[in-house]
């Protein structure tokens, strides 16, 4: 899995953040330390796979919830 996704996977975990598909996240540790957003945008093709990649990270924790 992209350490990207593992880093969003462990803030959802330790804070509750449920705006994982806001690009504001990548300002904020440990994002911050990973790159610039835009940076880190362009590992996934850009904002749209970026927002893409979380959607698909949320439905399948919730699938796992159910």
């Amino acid at each position: 899995m992209h350490i990207l996704m593992q880093r969003l996977i462990q803030k959802y975990q330790d804070e509750g953040v449920t705006a994982l598909d806001d690009p504001r996240i990548l300002r904020v540790a440990p994002f911050d330390v990973m790159g610039t957003p835009v940076e880190l945008l362009k590992q996934f093709g850009g904002r749209k796979g970026f927002e893409k990649a979380v959607h698909e990270l949320q439905s399948a924790l919730y699938e796992k919830a159910a």
